[in-house]
């Protein structure tokens, strides 16, 4: 008989939760974009790049730089298909424009769309629709995700609301627009670590987003970190968001910050390796509850260690040979699959 997988038994028939790249990299001019786009190719799918539309075109260019955007989606630029791109917020009047003007030009469809400064549930709802019929309009055959940006008080207010929207498949935490909403009753230094850990009404917004994501089997995405010359600052913010926060993707400013980010949310050698030995043996007693060492375990613990091989191949990390019956045929082997 044919090993279940984990993926087949631990969801109750259901999809697993989306698991994206664990490092979001922005790049918004030309010269950004491309370097960006060959660090990709050097080091694989194992973070996206947004190519930005919103801070990244000047005032008057805005549909010179969408189409700049387009021509490097499914480029040969664009190896893996894990480029999105960020359009202007919905109070810009060439939002909309964003998204014709991309989805027409590009040759493969971003792999998803940020909508920036989200201020009212009706807003996002408003631009997720525009996407999809776009989309329909245009012949593309896939659903585009969005990822919505929350950084106003209107979006924390409801995050859980937004979360659950349909076609939305993350939301990121935007720090500084946050802290600048209140008008310097939160210091500075809360734009920077260890600040924007420590202080209350930050820590409040990253929890929530967190906790709204994960209620929706949505992916948080964790803020930048300003820090582009000391890596262990970074690497630091990230594994502090990662264990304290729950965040399971976070975005990065700068080509260095990459390496750190996807480094601090990868499973270390021997969680992967305990994961493996746990998952093999509860396949062999066909996922009923199982003894490792001491510990007992079913299948609640069953679905954590299905996630931390999950994000091992996310990350880049290697599998043991011995796992390859927990995976569907051929997926082990995908080159830096997400």
């Amino acid at each position: 008989m044919r090993a279940i997988t984990p993926a087949e038994v631990l969801f109750d028939g259901e999809a697993p939760p989306p698991l994206l790249p664990a490092c979001d990299h922005y790049a918004g001019s030309e010269k950004l974009m491309l370097k960006s786009l060959a660090l990709q190719q050097q080091l694989g799918a194992v973070f996206d790049i947004t190519l930005d539309c919103e801070d990244g075109a000047q005032v008057g260019r805005e549909a010179g730089h969408a189409e700049l955007v387009a021509s490097l989606l499914g480029s040969e630029h664009d190896r893996y298909g894990r480029v999105g791109v960020r359009i202007h917020d919905f109070r810009h009047p060439h939002w909309r424009d964003d998204v014709r003007l991309i989805l027409r030009a590009a040759k493969r469809a971003p792999a998803f769309i940020t909508l920036p400064k989200i201020r009212a549930l009706g807003d996002a709802a408003e631009m997720v629709a525009f996407i999809e019929a776009t989309r329909v309009e245009m012949g593309i055959d896939k659903p585009i995700p969005a990822q919505l940006l929350v950084e106003t008080h209107g979006a924390l207010a409801r995050v859980f609301d937004l979360a659950a929207l349909r076609g939305v498949e993350a939301l990121s935490f935007g720090l500084m627009d946050f802290v600048s909403a209140h008008d310097g009753a939160i210091p500075d230094s809360a734009m920077r670590s260890p600040g924007q850990f420590d202080h209350p009404l930050v820590r409040r917004a990253k929890l929530e987003i967190a906790a709204a994501c994960h209620a929706f089997g949505k992916v948080p995405s964790h803020n930048v970190s300003t820090e582009v010359r000391d890596m262990d600052v970074v690497a630091n913010d990230a594994t502090r968001a990662r264990n304290e926060f729950g965040y399971t993707r976070m975005w990065s400013i700068h080509p260095a910050q990459i390496p750190a980010i996807v480094a601090a949310f990868a499973p270390r050698d021997e969680e992967i390796a305990l994961a493996t030995e746990i998952l093999l043996a509860a396949q062999s007693a066909q996922w009923g509850p199982t003894r490792h060492g001491d510990t007992l375990h079913d299948r609640a613990s069953y679905r954590y260690y299905w996630s931390v091989l999950r994000r091992a191949r996310a990350t880049g990390r290697a599998v043991p040979p011995e796992a390859a019956p927990l995976f569907a045929p051929g997926e082990l082997a995908r080159e830096n699959a997400p």
